[in-house]
C-alpha cells in the first residue's frame, strides 16, 4: 500500500501540533516539572503512540500494524539511551534544570526533522538498490558489538564541547559566559550579536540525537520497509522524550546493563536484515547473484525477542542495583546537583529546593558579570507548572 501525500501531509501537521503544544503549555514558561508532571504527560504520549498503532492496525492491516509496535518499542528503547547523551551535555553545559526543558524540545524537533531527511533517502536507496540491506546489517552488527564493547570496558563519553561544529561555532560567533534566562541569543558586554550557552547545547542535542539516527533509522528498516511507518515510530518515540529524561532521572544510572540490552537488540536486527539481504540477495559474487534459502524472522517473533531482551535487561539490572544498595548500606538522601545562570555549582533536594552551594557564588568569579555574584537563592527555587501544583 503506497501512503498518499495528503495522510503524510495531516500526520506531519498533527505531529508539529503536538510539538507547538507541548513548548506553549509547558516549556514556554521556565520551570523544574514535576515527577507528577512528567509522568501523567509520558503516560499521555505513550498511550497517543499506541493509539496510533490501533488505528494503522485497522486501516491498513495486522501485519504492518505489528511492524509499528515492533519499530516503536525498538525506537524507544533506543531513545532511553540518549538520554544518558543528553544528560551528559547538560551537565557539560551547566544547564540550570528550569532551562533544560527547552534544550531538550528544539533539540528534538531539529534532530526529527533531520531524521525526516534521512528516512526519505533511505527510502530511495533501498527503492534504487534492494542490497543496501547489506551494509545496514553490517553496520548495525559493527555498532552493536561496539556498543558492547565501549560498555564492557568503560569507555569515557566524548565531550560535547570537543565537537568539531561546537569548537567552530565558538570560533566564528560570540558565546557568553552566563546564561540570560531562557533566551538563545542576547547581546554581550560590548552592545554585539551574542549567542548564550543555551543555543550551543541545543545544537549539541540536535547533532547527537542526528548521529543516534544512523543506527536507529537502519534499525526500523530492518523491521518494516515503509518509510511512514518509519517515520511514525521515530516521531512518537521522540514525543514525550523531554518529559521522560525528567521522569527517570536518578533512574538512568540504575539501569546498569541497558548498553548491553540495546547492543543485543541492535545485534539482533543486524541478523534479521542480513538473512533479509540473502533471501533477496541479486549480488553476482554471492551465489551467482541467486537468492538465498535462508529463514526470515517475522515481526511477531521480533517484537517478542526485543521486548524479551527489554525485560531481561531491566530486571537484571534492577536486582543488581539492589545487591549494591544491600552491599553499600542506605542510599541517603535523594539529591542532586543543579547549576545558576553563571554556572555555580548547588545541592538541591529531589524536588529542587537549594540546600547548599558548592561553588560560592560570591567568590568563585564565574560566568560573565564582573561583579561578585550573589548569595541569594529566592529566584532559584523550583517554579511548579500551575495544572500540577499540590492542593
Amino acid at each position: 500500500m503506497s501512503v498518499p501525500f495528503w495522510v503524510w501531509a495531516i500526520t506531519i501537521v498533527v505531529i508539529a501540533g503536538f510539538f507547538i503544544f507541548d513548548f506553549y503549555s509547558h516549556v514556554r514558561t521556565p520551570h523544574e516539572p514535576t515527577l507528577k508532571e512528567s509522568g501523567f504527560w509520558t503516560i499521555v504520549y505513550v498511550s497517543i503512540a499506541l493509539l496510533f498503532g490501533v488505528i494503522v492496525w485497522i486501516v491498513w492491516d495486522g501485519e504492518h500494524g505489528m511492524q509499528y509496535l515492533t519499530g516503536y518499542v525498538t525506537e524507544k528503547a533506543l531513545s532511553v539511551d540518549n538520554l544518558f547523551v543528553f544528560a551528559l551535555i547538560m551537565g557539560a553545559f551547566k544547564i540550570p534544570r528550569k532551562y533544560q526543558q527547552k534544550v531538550l524540545l528544539l533539540g528534538i524537533v531539529i534532530a526529527l526533522i533531520c531524521r525526516l531527511v534521512f528516512i526519505l533517502l533511505g527510502a530511495a536507496v533501498i527503492e534504487a538498490w534492494s542490497d543496501v540491506f547489506y551494509l545496514f546489517a553490517i553496520f548495525l552488527l559493527y555498532t552493536a558489538i561496539k556498543l558492547f564493547y565501549d560498555e564492557a570496558t568503560d569507555q569515557p563519553e566524548t565531550d560535547p564541547n570537543d565537537m568539531a561544529i561546537i569548537k567552530w561555532l565558538r570560533k566564528v560567533v560570540p558565546v557568553t559566559e552566563s546564561y540570560h534566562g531562557d533566551k538563545l541569543t542576547t547581546k554581550n558586554h560590548l552592545g554585539k550579536f551574542a549567542l548564550t550557552p543555551l543555543f550551543v547545547a541545543l545544537l549539541a542535542i540536535g547533532l547527537v540525537d542526528v548521529m543516534f539516527a544512523f543506527d536507529s533509522i537502519p534499525a526500523i528498516y530492518g523491521i518494516t520497509s515503509e518509510a511512514y511507518l518509519v517515520f511514525t515510530t521515530n516521531a512518537f518515540s521522540l514525543m514525550g522524550l523531554r518529559q521522560m529524561y525528567f521522569l527517570l532521572d536518578g533512574l538512568l544510572d540504575r539501569l546498569v546493563y541497558l548498553a548491553y540490552g540495546l547492543a543485543a537488540i541492535l545485534g539482533f536486527i543486524g541478523v534479521k536484515l542480513l538473512l533479509h539481504a540473502l533471501h533477496e540477495n541479486n549480488l553476482p559474487f554471492i551465489n551467482g547473484g541467486e537468492n538465498i534459502a535462508v529463514p526470515e524472522i517475522g515481526t511477531t517473533t521480533s517484537l517478542l525477542v526485543i521486548v524479551g531482551i527489554l525485560v531481561v535487561t531491566v530486571i537484571a539490572s534492577l536486582i543488581k542495583d539492589k545487591r549494591d544498595e544491600a552491599q553499600g548500606g542506605h542510599r541517603g538522601p535523594a539529591t542532586r546537583i543543579d547549576y545558576d545562570d553563571h554556572g555555580n555549582r548547588r545541592r538541591v533536594d529531589s524536588a529542587g529546593r537549594h540546600l547548599e552551594w558548592i561553588d560560592d557564588p560570591a567568590t568563585s568569579g564565574k560566568g560573565d558579570h564582573t561583579a561578585t555574584g550573589s548569595r541569594e537563592t529566592d529566584h532559584l527555587e523550583p517554579e511548579i507548572h500551575p495544572d500540577f501544583k499540590d492542593d
